[in-house]
């Protein structure tokens, strides 16, 4: 009788312990459209924008569309231009935008690149 008790707690917990490790999970608005293969959290996360700084270029994982700054125009596409094409971006530095969500991300650059011009005067002191 023991064992029978025994029996379904064991595997309930190597069912459970076989699904924590299935990967990453990501919150997403839209249904059915996979991250880009570069962005792959190992935990759940909350996140709108991802910022490669080495390339000064987003991607906007709720719309599926990179943002970057051209000739002083904000531009937004759905693909890469070609002089982006031969980056690695699994291998690139990234940076996830946890602290915000909204939909203006050049207001977003341009506040948070301010604040590292005075942070980084400060340091040379």
């Amino acid at each position: 009788m023991k064992k029978f008790n025994f029996l379904p707690i064991l595997l309930l917990s190597i069912l459970f312990l076989i699904l924590e490790s299935c990967g990453p999970v990501v919150f997403s608005s839209r249904l059915g459209t996979p991250p880009p293969p570069w962005f792959y959290p190992n935990r759940v996360e909350n996140v709108r924008y991802m910022y490669f700084p080495d390339y000064q270029f987003y991607y906007d994982l709720s719309l599926r569309n990179y943002i970057y700054l051209d000739n002083g125009a904000w531009i937004t596409v759905n693909a890469l231009p070609a002089r982006f094409k031969g980056y690695d971006l699994k291998r690139s530095r990234k940076i996830r935008i946890n602290d915000y969500y909204g939909d203006n991300i050049r207001k977003y650059h341009s506040e948070t690149t301010t604040k590292r011009k005075n942070l980084n005067s400060r340091r040379s002191y």
